[in-house]
């Protein structure tokens, strides 16, 4: 079987795989760049769970073949923490009990920094409609939605910005 190379940038690094041309993003960042955090749900693009960054867009890697990555940025979970410290996201969802079993987690990070990277300061419906491409079966809803509200406060208030 062919197998395609395939460069690109993922969490802020050059990297370089071989994949099969039928093998989706989801697998090859998981089984060959050992990002764990990117997780399978229901592979059908449903659920949210495998959610990344593709070229500043929420993407599902479960939807994606993997060689469609060539020359891409890609962001996954484990680029959103800044080393040691934990971007206030992750940090508000910890806060919050916004997580239980944690599949979903990621997704639901993922969509919930796109949202307020292009909007510091969203409504409690403008959050609800960014995160509607991600099911939770274990938490509802509730501490989600005030776990990215509280991120998106916290961030605006350590930017200086009054709104």
């Amino acid at each position: 079987m062919t197998r395609t190379h395939v460069q690109c940038n993922v969490n802020g690094d050059e990297v370089d795989f071989l994949t099969d041309p039928a093998e989706s993003l989801l697998n090859a960042l998981r089984d060959q760049l050992g990002l764990l955090g990117v997780k399978e749900g229901c592979g059908t693009g449903d659920c949210g769970a495998c959610s990344i960054m593709l070229d500043d867009a929420v993407t599902c890697a479960c939807l994606v073949f993997a060689a469609e990555a060539e020359r891409s940025t890609i962001v996954t979970i484990e680029g959103l923490a800044d080393a040691d410290k934990l971007h206030p996201l992750q940090q508000c969802f910890l806060e919050g009990a916004a997580l239980q079993c944690g599949v979903c987690t990621p997704g639901f990070l993922i969509a919930a920094k796109a949202l307020l990277d292009r909007n510091p300061d969203p409504t409690e419906t403008e959050v609800r409609y960014a995160l509607a491409g991600n099911l939770c079966r274990c938490t509802g809803y509730d501490k989600i939605i005030r776990s990215v509200l509280a991120a998106a406060e916290e961030m605006r208030n350590d930017h200086g910005v009054s709104l």
